[in-house]
């Protein structure tokens, strides 16, 4: 026997597996009940790769972005806007621009 094998089977010894045990067990269904089904489900939550790099999800970005920034507005205009319900900070941007007399932007629709 070479010291070659006789360290490996030391390592096994000291590891507690006994590998020609674990090569020789073949699985039964019981082994896949564990296992995930890939289903339409699994997929859609799944992280799509193309060429190893990771796929960006959701909405594109749109070509003209807007800047974020931190503003100090008194909680009566805040709550003025917010009242109107979601899409509110966009409703303040589109009074800003009327109050800076700049065009309105038209959005494109997807």
């Amino acid at each position: 026997m070479s010291a070659k094998k006789g360290a490996t089977a030391r390592s096994l010894k000291r590891v507690g597996s006994d590998m020609k045990k674990v090569d020789e067990y073949v699985l039964g269904p019981k082994d896949y009940e564990e296992i995930p089904e890939l289903n339409d489900e699994w997929f859609e939550r799944a992280t799509l790769h193309v060429g190893g790099v990771p796929v960006a999800r959701g909405r594109p970005k749109a070509e003209v972005t807007k800047d974020a920034v931190s503003l100090r507005l008194d909680p009566d205009v805040i709550a003025h806007f917010r009242r109107g319900g979601s899409g509110w900070q966009s409703r303040i941007n589109e009074a800003l621009r009327k109050a800076a007399k700049l065009p309105p932007l038209k959005r494109q629709k997807a």
